[in-house]
């Protein structure tokens, strides 16, 4: 398994530049504009956080794949070079009235969970962490000053300013049981996007082969079956299966790209610091930011290769 990427102390530092200049591209200077740079490249490291670990180090090396470098993945002067800031790395992101209001709070219990209207968001750190594609305590880092439990409208939030490119059509889907990432290529073979992935816990359980999508699905619900959670033990007293609403927080987050295996697909989760990490129960799981990309790049019938 992937050693855990522990956040860093330091905050990082804002170059935010004089107001009003124009950006001027640039090569990245740290491993946090590196993440972020990255990401307007299509390839994710998982939750930004500017700390080095094996997802940083994966995503790096699928730049270099991508940019025709020798996949060190380090951050070495060739990629430094070649990995460059297009806009400023920081943005803004205002709390509203209508962030305010999606916040729910989640009983935790699977059958408390099937009672809601909405698996929505729990806090606004919540929220702002994953429009931004970033850990939590990066942003708390990032904005010292702000209570997040009184964060009210107006509250204005320092955050990276990660956005993928936009979404093309992919012909192929690689998915690397060994290495825990998802890759997604198009018709000529070259690299479209990269994501780190959770696998399944029995090794046994493990679709390796060739698959194909089946459906493509935006903010699904969720059917718990407690025969798939024997060491939950609510599920052992449960006798029915339960329908949990959408919402980041539903089980599969707010994407599911269902394979032609049943019971398997790749999908978001309510937890992206996790990805990599931790293992789910067959199915493959991503940050909700990288499931929901990839379901705007899939298609019914797309090639999905499984290998060790």
């Amino acid at each position: 398994m992937p050693p855990a990427e522990t956040p860093s102390e330091a905050p990082p530092r804002l170059l935010p530049g004089p107001v009003g200049a124009p950006w001027v591209p640039r090569p990245v200077t740290n491993l946090l504009e590196a993440q972020i740079a990255l990401v307007a490249q299509g390839i994710s490291g998982g939750s930004i956080d500017g700390v080095a670990g094996a997802q940083s180090a994966a995503a790096i090396r699928a730049f270099q794949l991508k940019s025709g470098l020798e996949q060190t993945g380090r951050l070495d002067r060739e990629t430094i070079r070649a990995l460059r800031l297009d806009r400023p790395p920081f943005a803004t992101f205002v709390v509203t009235p209508a962030h305010r209001e999606r916040l729910v709070r989640i009983p935790p219990t699977w059958l408390g969970k099937s009672g809601m209207e909405s698996l929505d968001y729990e806090s606004i750190l919540e929220l702002v962490a994953e429009s931004a594609h970033a850990h939590p305590s990066l942003v708390r880092r990032m904005n010292p000053g702000i209570d997040w439990a009184a964060a009210t409208p107006g509250t204005a939030v320092a955050v990276p300013d990660a956005r993928f490119p936009p979404a093309r059509r992919i012909a192929r889907i690689r998915i690397g049981l060994a290495g825990r990432q998802l890759r997604a290529f198009d018709e000529h073979g070259g690299l479209v996007a990269h994501f780190p992935c959770s696998i399944g816990r029995i090794a046994e359980k493990r679709p390796v082969g060739s698959l194909h999508v089946a459906v493509v699905a935006k903010d699904p619900n969720y059917t718990f079956d407690p025969a798939v959670f024997p060491e939950s033990a609510e599920a052992r007293t449960l006798r029915r299966r339960l329908v949990l609403p959408p919402g980041p927080n539903n089980p599969v987050g707010v994407a599911w790209i269902g394979l032609d295996r049943p019971g398997y697909g790749i999908h978001g989760t309510p937890a992206p610091e996790q990805v990599g990490r931790t293992e789910s129960h067959g199915c493959f799981r991503l940050a909700n930011w990288d499931a929901d990309y990839l379901r705007q790049m899939a298609w019914v019938g797309l090639p999905v290769s499984v290998e060790p």
